[in-house]
């Protein structure tokens, strides 16, 4: 299991497209994908859940991924989530 604690740095945070993009990025994953935010979790393959929370730019939240491929999971959401460039 891996546990980050991160700085939401996308712009407008999960809105609706946001949202979508992270669902369909955990879902390429088999490792179980948990947000929290404030007390409040969410699974991070249900687009319903993940809005939910109203995740906005700047606020801090807790990324879980837990599974055979918990370390690319992790890396991937996490860099989604820090508006990061992939690197090709």
């Amino acid at each position: 299991m891996i546990v980050k604690k991160l700085i939401v740095q996308l712009p407008r945070g999960l809105q609706a497209r946001h949202s979508a993009i992270f669902v369909r990025k955990a879902f390429t994953f088999k490792s179980v994908i948990v947000l929290t935010k404030t007390g409040r979790s969410a699974n991070g393959k249900d687009i319903m859940e993940i809005m939910n929370p109203a995740v906005q730019e700047g606020d801090d939240i807790t990324l879980i991924t837990d599974g055979i491929d918990e370390q690319a999971a992790a890396k991937t959401l996490e860099t989604f989530l820090s508006f990061l460039q992939e690197k090709s």
